[in-house]
């Protein structure tokens, strides 16, 4: 049953750092079960990007054929099962079926069966410097930081998958004016002020104000009218409500090319918290939860240290004892969201079950989040 799975998740990222796949990987105890969930998680399924999909430790079995896989998908086959005839075999099936395949754990020597189309290649970068002779695109696995990512490529790969765009960003103290701008405006919607006030603050910024209605009338938001301005968004919404949504134009103030993908790890994190926090919140604070996640990756969007845009902000306790302590009533599941952004799901477990939630609940949370992300556009 798809209680025992757990799905943990990496973005795959092109040569200029823009997001092109999300990889899921499905932890089970066994193929039959990895199948089930995949079947369950069908009306949830993120179909913003390709999805690359992994089953971990699992050698890929004749039954993963009962999953229905939607379009977008990708299945992995380990580079060690390929030794298996039953491995070869169910590689000839998918491929008969139209379903676009990937090679993991690559290394050279490694033979691809002819006649199937290999689509990409996965290779840990720390033990092959370079994929020449990779029967697909090489896309770089295990990068420590963005100076590795740039070596990858130096080195003929095309992509990597993971989070090394988190690590190696320097950050400053000093907050960029534009930066600031949308923090005095995030602090107005806050503090209640009079919608003419926030209107003006606005009109300071046309690009802005572009922004926020396009989030707001975005697939990811829902609503059933179009709103037109910021005081028709207050009548229809709420300004508790639009504090959550101003909070993305902070989030996507960054113009970096790494931007986009550190934005839709910010608002996954964000949505996983909203959504889980449903089952362990009241629902007033299910916005400042949707907040805490998003903010968590500022330093990164906006190159300064998260206490100096803090400072500046008026966010409730909960929200800085999180983000600046690591403490607090949001902070277990801030961690649990990071959590499922490892390879490995063994620290997702033991947050999930320290928190009374079921392993359905963290995997229906996090694809529906991520399926939330790609809904949204950043450009």
């Amino acid at each position: 049953m798809s209680a025992s799975v757990l799905v943990t998740r990496e973005p795959v990222v092109n040569k200029q750092r823009a997001i092109t796949a999300n990889r899921l990987i499905v932890h089970a105890p066994n193929v039959p079960t990895a199948a089930a969930a995949l079947n369950s998680y069908s009306e949830i399924w993120p179909s913003g990007h390709t999805v690359f999909v992994s089953l971990g430790k699992l050698v890929p079995t004749a039954e993963l054929l009962e999953w229905q896989a939607p379009p977008n998908t990708l299945v992995e086959i380990p580079a060690p099962a390929l030794q298996y005839p039953q491995t070869q075999d169910l590689i000839q099936q998918l491929n008969n079926a139209g379903m676009p395949l990937a090679m993991s754990w690559y290394q050279p020597g490694v033979s691809w069966p002819g006649g199937v189309d290999c689509r990409f290649v996965m290779a840990d970068a720390n033990k092959l410097a370079s994929p020449t002779g990779a029967p697909g695109l090489a896309m770089a696995w295990g990068l420590k930081d963005l100076a590795g990512f740039d070596g990858a490529i130096r080195q003929g790969y095309d992509g990597a998958a993971g989070w090394f765009f988190l690590h190696g960003v320097q950050v400053s103290k000093q907050l960029a004016p534009s930066h600031a701008g949308i923090v005095r405006l995030l602090n107005l919607v806050r503090n209640e002020a009079e919608v003419s006030e926030i209107e003006a603050a606005l009109k300071q910024d046309v690009a802005l104000s572009y922004k926020l209605l396009k989030y707001i009338n975005s697939a990811g938001f829902g609503l059933m009218v179009e709103v037109q301005s910021f005081r028709h968004a207050v009548t229809i919404l709420g300004m508790d409500k639009l504090n959550k949504w101003l909070s993305l134009l902070l989030v996507s103030a960054s113009k970096d090319p790494t931007a986009p993908a550190v934005m839709q790890a910010a608002i996954t994190r964000g949505h996983f918290m909203e959504s889980l926090g449903k089952h362990l919140f009241e629902k007033s604070e299910l916005d400042n939860l949707f907040i805490t996640g998003a903010f968590s990756l500022l330093p990164v969007l906006l190159g300064t240290s998260l206490d100096t845009v803090l400072e500046q902000m008026s966010l409730p306790e909960p929200v800085n004892d999180a983000l600046l302590r690591n403490e607090g009533a949001y902070a277990a599941l801030l961690k649990l969201a990071m959590a499922t952004e490892n390879f490995l799901p063994d620290a997702l477990r033991a947050q999930t079950e320290a928190l009374g939630l079921t392993n359905e609940q963290v995997s229906h949370a996090l694809l529906d989040s991520v399926a939330f992300a790609d809904r949204l556009s950043f450009g």
